[in-house]
């Protein structure tokens, strides 16, 4: 089971899309620990911000959960009840799941452990996490580019 889990965070921080594609990664199990992942993250981000402001570390796991819902719930409404293409048929618990799963790369903000590095490992983390947000909401709705 935990090595289930860190297959995940690994593939996800190496940006696999088969990590999206493969629906043994969408078991029972992957709702917790797309949810782990994201309280994860968010104490990353207070562990990583403590450096410079003081930051309490159960409200950014609180934060993070709440972040993991919007995201998902936007990118659900948008993908697949506003603009879905023909073969988006996907529920919303593999999108949720998606979504923490790709907030993986926010868990190397435990390495920001010195205020000289903090800025850097924080932006650096949260593109990183965009670029898996943008594969994952490809990979899981189904969306196809306009390559020829």
């Amino acid at each position: 089971m935990f090595g289930e889990f860190l297959n995940i965070i690994f593939k996800s921080i190496k940006l696999d899309r088969s990590l999206y594609t493969d629906n043994r990664n969408f078991g029972e199990a992957s709702i917790y620990f797309a949810g782990l992942i994201m309280i994860l993250d968010g104490i990353a981000g207070a562990v990583a911000a403590n450096t410079i402001i003081k930051t309490a570390v159960a409200m950014s796991g609180l934060t993070a959960i709440l972040t993991w819902f919007v995201w998902s719930i936007l990118i659900f409404v948008i993908g697949v009840k506003l603009f879905p293409d023909k073969q988006t048929k996907v529920p919303f618990k593999k999108v949720l799941t998606a979504v923490g799963f790709a907030h993986a790369p926010g868990l190397l903000r435990f390495f920001a452990i010195t205020p000289e590095l903090m800025i850097p490992i924080i932006f650096l983390t949260q593109f990183w996490i965009f670029a898996a947000l943008i594969i994952s909401t490809k990979q899981v709705l189904n969306l196809k580019s306009n390559e020829y």
